[in-house]
């Protein structure tokens, strides 16, 4: 059965700033803080986590099911979308607003300051997953990934009231919410991914330790920019893998959704967690060297012949036999 992305869907209007945030600080003067970037360029792109997800699984011939909230201006987006291999029947599309908005500026460190509008993603709460299980058959599992809070909650228990397997990706939404809102998010999941800093903010506001996350899901995968990915399970050694060397990140909005994409699918392949946390480094390495977080490509002989170079023959051979032609 497909897997069924849950998440935001946006347009994202990326700029690049010539220097370093932290330079333009005043020490002292952080409680009024006013400031603007000249940047060097603009451009638009498709975006939105759950849209970027199902985007990097239709890559890798997934067929993803996108569940999500948009505008009556996302009728180019749904077609690119459905180009590259996504289900966008499920898709909803309000009457009222527009499709969500990103905005974000990344500085020559690859640091970033960003704000996201949710336009139409507000009413994501009044999705059922019901009739999408319905329409396509019982999941194999539900990506409940950055959304509108509500949406995001009630995807999560919906998922535990039906036995749908689920991934829980709160991301960015760690920021603001509650440690008892997180915990309902995080609680029984299959997979849960973050970054080191979201890691670290989800231990604060829980009040959890890293071993009583673990008890409450199946796999922790925690993404480390340069040094990594980071695979946790109760009562197994922790497993590292490296990025991809020799790596060019252009713009790293996206990587961390490219790499969901890649583990997801090798998971749904029957690939262990090394072989599955490979294809996600791999994946987002592809998402990272371009502008975009739709812009990359896999080319079957390229992709295969670096990914082969960075994890060895074997573990391209097992991934090869999956990957589409």
């Amino acid at each position: 059965m497909p897997v069924v992305v849950t998440g935001s869907i946006a347009t994202d209007h990326l700029m690049t700033f010539p220097g370093r945030f932290t330079e333009q600080f005043v020490e002292g003067q952080m409680e009024n803080v006013s400031l603007s970037f000249l940047v060097d360029d603009l451009v638009q792109h498709r975006g939105g986590a759950g849209a970027n997800m199902a985007y990097g699984l239709g890559l890798l011939g997934l067929s993803p099911v996108l569940v999500g909230s948009v505008g009556n201006d996302f009728a180019d987006y749904d077609a690119w979308l459905t180009r590259h291999g996504v289900d966008t029947r499920s898709v909803r599309w309000s009457e009222l607003k527009h499709t969500a908005r990103f905005v974000c500026t990344t500085d020559e460190a690859n640091n970033q300051i960003a704000s996201f509008y949710s336009g139409a993603m507000a009413e994501a709460s009044q999705i059922e997953l019901a009739p999408v299980a319905d329409r396509i058959g019982a999941p194999d599992i539900v990506v409940v990934g950055p959304n509108d809070p509500t949406a995001m909650v009630r995807h999560t228990q919906e998922c535990r009231d039906r036995g749908y397997a689920f991934a829980a990706d709160p991301s960015q939404q760690l920021a603001w919410a509650g440690g008892e809102m997180i915990r309902d998010l995080v609680a029984g999941a299959e997979l849960l991914f973050t970054n080191e800093y979201e890691s670290a903010l989800l231990l604060q506001k829980t009040g959890w330790t890293a071993d009583e996350v673990l008890a409450q899901v199946g796999t922790w995968v925690t993404t480390r920019a340069a040094e990594g990915v980071l695979v946790r399970r109760a009562g197994d050694e922790p497993l590292t893998v490296i990025a991809v060397p020799e790596t060019k990140p252009v713009e790293p909005t996206g990587g961390g959704d490219a790499l969901r994409a890649g583990f997801i699918a090798g998971r749904m392949w029957g690939l262990g967690l090394e072989r599955s946390t490979q294809l996600g480094s791999a994946v987002a390495t592809a998402a990272v060297e371009v502008i975009g977080t739709q812009e990359y490509d896999l080319p079957r002989e390229s992709f295969m012949t670096r990914f082969a170079e960075a994890f060895g023959a074997e573990a391209a051979d097992e991934v090869a036999a999956h990957l589409p032609g």
